[in-house]
């Protein structure tokens, strides 16, 4: 929500589009990268897109490398309009294994929303923690954000597992809020905000 008149931006505006997208390191060789267009070719987005549990709980489709292509140059078009900033999880130096980032921006109000997902290769080693723990860290500590909000479907276990291990608190469900291809769905919403332990 954007301040009041009179309250200055928590974010000064151009902050995120500022210089390039950094690559934030995470443990076991493993890193946050921006999306590259040769990652189309790698056939990751295409995977993730035909992935059941991507496509159902992330509302992600991918049919072909030209269209995973767009959606790169999409999501790069989305930082430089400071609305989001999504990063690759990838091995330093490798193919991208699964997706980390900020959706809704709101700079002048201090707040985003994180969104995740991992293929399945790369499942069950808390990758998805890792990566949520991370940017978040840089979210609020380096950009200057005051509040990250998690929101998953009531019916997505293992995202509510992710936001408890990653530092997120459970503030409350939110009824059909979202709608997915089998209905409405409520959400939990999990948020962290500045000063909150990890």
């Amino acid at each position: 929500m954007t301040p009041g008149p009179g309250i200055p931006p928590v974010v000064p505006a151009g902050r995120l589009a500022a210089g390039p997208q950094p690559v934030l390191e995470l443990p076991g060789g493993l890193e946050l990268r921006p999306w590259r267009l040769d990652d189309a070719d790698t056939d990751a987005l295409h995977t993730a897109g035909r992935d059941t549990a991507i496509s159902h709980w992330n509302l992600f489709t991918v049919d072909s490398r030209a269209e995973a292509r767009a959606r790169i140059e999409r999501l790069h078009a989305r930082r430089r309009a400071e609305t989001g900033a999504v990063w690759a999880i990838a091995p330093r130096g490798g193919g991208a294994v699964g997706l980390a980032g900020l959706n809704d921006v709101d700079l002048a109000g201090g707040t985003a929303e994180i969104v995740y997902w991992v293929l399945p290769a790369a499942r069950g080693g808390g990758l998805a923690v890792a990566a949520a723990r991370r940017l978040s860290r840089w979210a609020l500590a380096d950009l200057g954000l005051h509040r990250l909000a998690l929101c998953h479907s009531t019916a997505n276990p293992a995202s509510c597992r992710v936001a408890e291990k990653a530092g997120f608190t459970f503030e409350g469900t939110q009824r059909s809020a979202l709608l997915h291809t089998n209905g409405w769905h409520d959400l939990h919403l999990h948020a962290r905000v500045s000063g909150d332990p990890e």
